[in-house]
């Protein structure tokens, strides 16, 4: 079974639905890990603002947020290797990272020869 890590800036919550401005990005994120989470991949996330301690007791994070500092977050680490950071990942690429096929859906034409 594949890990994966999620660094988080410091966040109020995590759906990125508090306060006044919605963030799109973790609204999509957080609908993305309930969908990889039902094919039972771990996944872990820790807010830096809610548990600094996991950000300074993991060597490859404490060396990024020297290196890169806290603004560079988020660090999202596979297998604890570093798989991407600055941004959160699309569904495909949590599918990529978790061996998972991603499903595609195949909007049907009402067309019968596709031709119009």
């Amino acid at each position: 079974m594949t890990t994966i890590h999620v660094f988080d800036p410091a966040l109020c919550c995590s759906s990125g639905v508090c306060g006044a401005d919605v963030d799109r990005a973790l609204v999509s994120f957080s609908a993305d890990l309930d969908w990889i989470k039902q094919h039972d991949v771990a996944i872990e996330r820790f807010n830096l603002a809610q548990q600094p301690m996991a950000f300074a007791d993991n060597s490859t994070v404490k060396a990024f947020l020297e290196r890169s500092g806290a603004e560079a977050l988020p660090l999202i680490l596979v297998e604890g290797e570093v798989a991407l950071a600055g941004r959160y990942p699309n569904r495909s690429e949590l599918a990529r990272w978790a061996g998972i096929p991603l499903e595609q859906t195949v909007e049907e034409s009402s067309c019968c020869g596709g031709c119009c």
